[in-house]
């Protein structure tokens, strides 16, 4: 019973020392013509209020829902699209899930809690969450390849259950409307970051945590060449062959190709050079220690 008054007073201190003071009055500010922006809708776009079911949680005033998911190419103006409302739900994101682990973790020292909020916050992830709850379905763009690339993204996903660490390319905009979508109820609840968490603590799940989080391909195949004393080389041929060559010792190990983004061929020719590297070097690798050790 301590225990737990202890951690509701630690709670209630951090959330009045962190929290956005925000008057809510700045709502009103919010810009009128977003009642226009609505009636742009295609016929094809499933109605915004079906979001409020998948949050378990309902806007009288929707306004804010609907800029949460107005990109600028719909509405052709940035102060009616969702950019403001993604940097607000970026940083209330980043406290919650630090929030969240600082009491989960007590014995998690400073680096290994970065490194877990950081693949709990980055855009494949939220990607991740996105299209599990479909709501990328209600995102008003006008890009004409996005479909296109949450098709890509949707399948490649298969492949990684929980989340692939640098080998896919998540769409963006994914990322964008779930952090929007958090800015939005942020400030409609009037700035509790409880209430936040309460709509989207599940939607995020899973959570990645100590015993599930695994290393970066790269930072992986760094750490394993140092503790060796082997050489490493990334052969840049990206512009030529779309293709990145890992040399270790000068003896090709692993190649990666991505035609559309370099950093991840990069991290798939890591990754191909660690399943490699035992067939191709004769040395043996360590036992795995993909898994974040807590620290007494």
């Amino acid at each position: 019973m301590e225990a737990q008054a202890h951690r509701d007073q630690e709670e209630a201190r951090i959330n009045q020392t962190l929290a956005l003071k925000i008057d809510l009055k700045q709502q009103q500010h919010f810009p009128k013509k977003l009642e226009q922006v609505e009636t742009k809708e295609n016929d094809s776009s499933p109605p915004l209020h079906e979001v409020e079911t998948i949050l378990h949680y309902k806007f009288k005033n929707k306004h804010l829902l609907e800029k949460a998911f107005t990109h600028s190419t719909y509405c052709g103006e940035n102060s009616l699209s969702y950019e403001r409302l993604e940097y607000v739900g970026d940083a209330v994101l980043n406290l919650l899930i630090s929030k969240e682990q600082f009491f989960l973790y007590p014995n998690l020292q400073p680096g290994h809690l970065t490194r877990l909020r950081a693949v709990n916050v980055d855009a494949e992830k939220l990607a991740r969450a996105a299209v599990k709850h479909g709501l990328h379905r209600y995102l008003r763009h006008k890009k004409p390849l996005l479909g296109e690339q949450i098709q890509e993204f949707t399948k490649a996903i298969a492949e990684y259950p929980l989340h692939s660490n640098g080998l896919i390319d998540a769409p963006k905009n994914l990322a964008d409307i779930v952090e929007s979508t958090i800015g939005a109820v942020f400030i409609y609840c009037n700035f509790s970051i409880d209430i936040v968490w309460k709509v989207f603590g599940k939607l995020l799940e899973p959570i990645i945590d100590p015993d599930t989080v695994q290393k970066h391909p790269v930072t992986e195949l760094h750490e394993m060449c140092q503790k060796k004393n082997l050489n490493l080389q990334f052969i840049d041929l990206w512009k030529e062959s779309m293709s990145v060559n890992v040399l270790i010792n000068k003896k090709f190990v692993g190649r990666g190709i991505y035609g559309s983004k370099k950093e991840i061929a990069h991290n798939r020719a890591a990754k191909d050079a660690l399943e490699n590297f035992e067939r191709v070097l004769g040395i043996s690798t360590s036992t795995n220690k993909d898994a974040l050790e807590l620290e007494d």
